[in-house]
């Protein structure tokens, strides 16, 4: 396995980014959705085995003090690899003096709990499809 890490959205092949999301059970939208979305973000990370893209994440923030972490995949196969460690370490590292908040897919807390995210006890979400939200296990 040769990794190699991206910062930018240069080449990327959208369709891949919205395939990746669907397999990992997240929310997956047009390419050109997620195109848009990654451009207008703070940091973006891709992961490449050769020219296969293996995994990515993408924070929004303000770059002083607030920040949010979105769309962290892996594809299964490369999973359990320390891939979306990395990519969450490259991330926080972008945005040293940030709180980083995330909703995390439902079983995967605990993986977010090994890199020091802790639940919130005041976390609300306002979601445009609120009910697959909820049947999906992200809210009550």
């Amino acid at each position: 396995m040769s990794l190699k890490v991206q910062y930018n959205c240069s080449n990327i092949k959208w369709d891949n980014v919205a395939q990746t999301l669907k397999l990992v059970g997240m929310a997956s939208y047009a390419p050109e959705i997620h195109k848009k979305a990654f451009e207008n973000s703070h940091t973006v990370v891709f992961v490449f085995d050769g020219e296969k893209l293996v995994g990515f994440g993408r924070a929004i923030s303000d770059g002083t003090y607030q920040a949010a972490l979105y769309d962290l995949a892996i594809l299964p196969e490369y999973q359990g690899r320390r891939i979306g460690r990395m990519i969450v370490s490259t991330i926080k590292n972008s945005l040293p003096n940030c709180n980083i908040i995330l909703y995390a897919a439902p079983g995967k807390e605990g993986f977010y709990e090994k890199l020091d995210f802790r639940k919130m006890k005041t976390g609300m979400g306002l979601f445009c499809n609120a009910a697959n939200m909820r049947n999906r296990g992200f809210i009550e």
